[in-house]
């Protein structure tokens, strides 16, 4: 299978059906729900990969970081979460399988972000945002302090896409699927 229109169409899709099923699950506090879908397309991203143990590593290591930095923000009170708390002042599950989640979008959807950095800082550094701003608007969260939130979001995000980017080049599992062209 080579990576085309129809591979990076469905990723971006799954993402979504992703995104939508954790976020309102916890909102309507089944936050076991939304990961249970999460993983289900995670797994389904992994295997369809060429190369499955640098995309497992690369959801892994978005895990890790989107636990750090997430519960930075719980941390601080800027962010509250209302189901999937384990501990106290730590992210939820279900926010930090968002995370894995948006690691599948790494090397298909977003491949064509690397090496683009100016770009790939812009756009976390408004994406990030209105991603938990959708979170807020749908109930999954709160914010504690908005502005000192939304700043904390941006700054964050603007230097965790190119850094996720980055990591990307080093575990990509699809590079094997990309399409060849005629010279």
């Amino acid at each position: 299978m080579k990576m085309g229109p129809m591979m990076i169409v469905s990723n971006f899709v799954l993402f979504q059906i992703g995104w939508f099923a954790a976020v309102l699950s916890a909102a309507e506090q089944r936050p076991w729900f939304g990961v249970v879908v999460t993983i289900a397309v995670v797994v389904t991203h992994i295997f369809r990969a060429a190369m499955p143990r640098p995309e497992l590593e690369l959801v892994l290591l978005s895990l890790g970081l989107g636990l750090v930095f997430d519960s930075l923000l719980a941390w601080q009170g800027w962010l509250h979460y209302s189901s999937g708390i384990v501990f106290t002042n730590v992210a939820p599950f279900w926010i930090v399988a968002l995370w894995g989640l948006f690691a599948t979008l790494l090397n298909v959807s977003l491949r064509w972000m690397r090496g683009r950095w100016g770009l790939a800082m812009l756009f976390g550094a408004v994406g990030g945002p209105v991603a938990y701003y959708g979170g807020l608007q749908l109930g999954a969260l709160e914010f504690g302090n908005p502005p000192a939130a939304l700043l904390a979001l941006s700054i964050g995000w603007a230097v965790l896409m190119p850094l996720l980017l980055a990591l990307s080049v080093r575990f990509d599992g699809y590079a094997g699927l990309l399409e060849r062209k005629a010279v």
